[in-house]
C-alpha cells in the first residue's frame, strides 16, 4: 500500500512538473523567440532583420509577421518544456531514492546536487532534439532563402533527410554545461541567505533565534531573484553557444558553426572586429545590471538596520524595476 502511494506521488510530482511547463511556455514564448534571434545575430545572419532593444523586436515581429511569428516554434516548445519538467520531476525523485537507499538519515545538499545534476543531464539528452526544431522554427523569417519547416513532423523529416540523425544532437555539449545552472542558484541563494541573516542578528535583541524567523517574505523574493539572475549570467553564454550550433545550414548544407569552440572562436573574432569599426555596439552585454546589482545589496545592508514595514514598499519596487530592466535589455 505504503508502495502504491509512493508511486502515486511520483505521477504526480511529473503531471505537476509538465503543467507548469506548459503554462510557463504559453506566457513567454514571444520573449523566447525574440531572446532566440538575439543570440544567434552575430551580424552575419542576413535572413534576420536587426532589432534595437527587446521591445523594438516584439512590435517588429508582430508588425512583419503577425501573432504567428510570435509564437514561431510555440508547438516543440511546449512540448520540449513539458517533457523536459515531467522528466525531470520523475528523474530527480528516482535519483533520490537511489541515494537515499541504505541510509538512515536524510540526503544532504550535496546528494540534492547530485539528484538534481543527473536528472538535468538525464533530461537534456532526451529532449536535445525537440529545442533543436523549436530554434530552428523560431529563426524562421519572411528574408528566408531556403525552404521554411512546415511544422513540427516536417522539420524533423527534412532535418534527418538532408543532415542525418546526429544533426538534432547539435548544441548537446553546450547543452549538459547549462545542467550546473541549478547547481550555481542553489549556491549563491545559499550564501546570499547566509550573508543577510548574519547582518539581522548582528541587530537582533533576541540572541539564538531561528535564523528563518529573521528573514521576511520580501527577503526570500529578492534572495530568489538575485540567486537566479546569478545563475542566468553565469551560464548564458551557454545559451547562445547552443543557439549558434542548432541554426540550419545554409544553402550549400555546410553548418555556420562546426562545434562550441569555433563559436567561441568566431564571436570573439566578430566582436574584435565590431569593436574596431563601430566602438563599442557590438559589445552585447547590459553593463548597467552590475551597479543595479550592487544597489540591491546595499538596499538588503540598509534593511537589517531599519523596520521592515518601512522598508519592505522600497524593496519591492527596487527588485520590480531591476527585473524589467534585465527583461527589457539585450
Amino acid at each position: 500500500m505504503g508502495a502504491t502511494k509512493h508511486d502515486q506521488w511520483q505521477w504526480e510530482n511529473a503531471t505537476a512538473g509538465a503543467a507548469a511547463g506548459f503554462a510557463t511556455v504559453a506566457v513567454v514564448h514571444p520573449l523566447d523567440v525574440v531572446r532566440t534571434r538575439f543570440q544567434v545575430n552575430d551580424g552575419r545572419v542576413s535572413h534576420l532583420p536587426s532589432y534595437k532593444n527587446t521591445a523594438h523586436a516584439v512590435f517588429t515581429i508582430a508588425r512583419l509577421e503577425g501573432l504567428r511569428g510570435l509564437y514561431a516554434g510555440f508547438l516543440p516548445g511546449v512540448l520540449g518544456s513539458t517533457i523536459s519538467w515531467g522528466l525531470y520531476f520523475f528523474f530527480y525523485d528516482k535519483a533520490k531514492q537511489r541515494y537515499a537507499r541504505n541510509r538512515e538519515e536524510k540526503l544532504n545538499a550535496g546528494l540534492h546536487l547530485a539528484s538534481a545534476a543527473e536528472a538535468g543531464a538525464l533530461v537534456c539528452l532526451c529532449t536535445n532534439p525537440v529545442w533543436l526544431v523549436k530554434t530552428r522554427l523560431q529563426l524562421q523569417t519572411p528574408l528566408h532563402q531556403t525552404r521554411p519547416y512546415a511544422g513540427l513532423y516536417d522539420a524533423f523529416r527534412t532535418i534527418m533527410r538532408e543532415e542525418g540523425f546526429s544533426a538534432l544532437y547539435r548544441g548537446i555539449v553546450p547543452g549538459l554545461f547549462l545542467v550546473s545552472h541549478g547547481a550555481i542558484q542553489f549556491t549563491a541563494y545559499e550564501e546570499l541567505r547566509k550573508f543577510i541573516v548574519d547582518l539581522k542578528s548582528k541587530g537582533c535583541k533576541i540572541h539564538h533565534q531561528n535564523p528563518d524567523k529573521l528573514l521576511n517574505s520580501v527577503d526570500y523574493a529578492v534572495l530568489g531573484a538575485t540567486s537566479k539572475i546569478a545563475a542566468i549570467l553565469l551560464t548564458y553564454p551557454f545559451q547562445v553557444i547552443r543557439a549558434r550550433l542548432q541554426q540550419r545550414p545554409s544553402g550549400d548544407g555546410v553548418p555556420r558553426y562546426m562545434d562550441s569552440w569555433h563559436v567561441v572562436k568566431e564571436t570573439a573574432r566578430l566582436m574584435e572586429l565590431g569593436k574596431a569599426t563601430h566602438g563599442q555596439k557590438m559589445l552585447k552585454v547590459p553593463l548597467p545590471a552590475k551597479p543595479l546589482g550592487s544597489a540591491l545589496l546595499v538596499l538588503l545592508k540598509v534593511h537589517g538596520n531599519q523596520e521592515k514595514d518601512n522598508m519592505a514598499p522600497f524593496e519591492c519596487a527596487l527588485t520590480f524595476f531591476f527585473l524589467l530592466y534585465l527583461l527589457t535589455v539585450r
